[in-house]
């Protein structure tokens, strides 16, 4: 069965794709579920779950009329919204293509440092505003040799975006609770405490996940902690900075953000956002579009494949770690 918005079903499995699931599974992409209320004849006998964005939640309601469920293969990111604490207790195997949803984040926070690194954001207003330059001139305070780059969180956008920094002369910076010194040097990064990490950091990059603990995470304090010039990179999800302190200190042009998620989202049309000259927000656009989707349904046909061969799911969502790497 297939479970989510059906919008999305074309644009996840193009027809190459969708060959390749329905010659693993009996499966109807003319039959896409948004509601599992009123599905009950379908229910009875589904064993696998393909399900996406727009996905009805699988509570232990709709897990009684589906008896012969044996795994669900999401076909988004987290899966912490739509699956209940039964899918868990009554051992459904659950894969998730959250990695490769994680790629195109991961894409769009290299770009951003590297731009913030070379004072891209600044430079464009100036020359927007006075129209010429000096030919020749140099600007001292840019450029990314010997950047610090300091990743909160290490998820696996965190990780891959680690990854994506190997090849420049960066030094990273990693803060997670979560991960040992011996860990954070594996991935190329030197592991520091939060408060150190936006003491030192030239580019400060938000990777952790939203949960209560987190939010605000970076507050009216550490933003005051952040030497001048620091730019703040936020992909993750707006509720963990505090939106009036970073429009606080944003106002004052002390330090410069790329956001691409806020709190609210979207903000108000009458937000500081839309104007300040130091800020470079987008429309929540990092994450999988346009023919980014068809990534994550080939991470699901994969799967699909593996458990019609017996084969352990690759990309299996481990219930315990879904407060803090999701």
């Amino acid at each position: 069965m297939f479970a989510m918005n059906p919008v999305f079903l074309p644009q996840l499995f193009p027809e190459p794709l969708l060959r390749r699931l329905t010659a693993v599974l009996d499966i109807d992409p003319d039959a896409v579920t948004e509601r599992f209320d009123g599905a009950d004849d379908a229910l009875a006998e589904v064993e696998v779950i393909v399900s996406g964005w727009g996905a009805p939640v699988l509570d232990a309601e709709a897990l009684e009329r589906a008896p012969k469920l044996r795994a669900v293969l999401h076909a988004a990111g987290s899966v912490k919204g739509h699956l209940g604490e039964a899918v868990w207790e009554r051992g459904i195997e659950v894969a998730s293509a959250a990695g490769a949803n994680a790629l195109p984040v991961a894409e769009y926070t290299l770009a951003a440092i590297l731009m913030a690194g070379k004072g891209i954001f600044d430079l464009r207003e100036r020359f927007r505003d006075e129209r010429t330059f000096e030919l020749g001139h140099i600007h001292p305070e840019v450029g990314n040799f010997g950047l610090h780059v300091g990743l909160i969180g290490a998820s696996a956008i965190g990780r891959r975006v680690a990854e994506l920094l190997r090849p420049f002369d960066i030094e990273v910076l990693l803060a997670d609770p979560y991960v040992s010194a011996e860990d954070a040097a594996a991935l190329g990064a030197r592991l520091v405490d939060l408060d150190r990490l936006v003491t030192e950091a030239h580019v400060v990059s938000v990777h952790a996940p939203d949960l209560p603990e987190t939010r605000h995470l970076i507050d009216a304090a550490r933003l005051a902690a952040m030497k001048d010039g620091t730019v703040l990179v936020n992909t993750s999800r707006g509720r963990l900075v505090d939106t009036d302190a970073l429009v606080a200190e944003l106002r004052t042009g002390r330090l410069s953000a790329v956001l691409d998620v806020t709190h609210p989202e979207p903000p108000p049309a009458d937000s500081p956002l839309f104007d300040l000259p130091n800020v470079f927000m987008t429309p929540h656009v990092a994450g999988s579009h346009g023919n980014e989707l068809a990534r994550m349904g080939q991470c699901i046909v994969e799967e699909a494949e593996r458990l019609a061969a017996g084969l352990p799911l690759a990309h299996r969502v481990d219930p315990e770690l879904l407060g803090r790497r999701a």
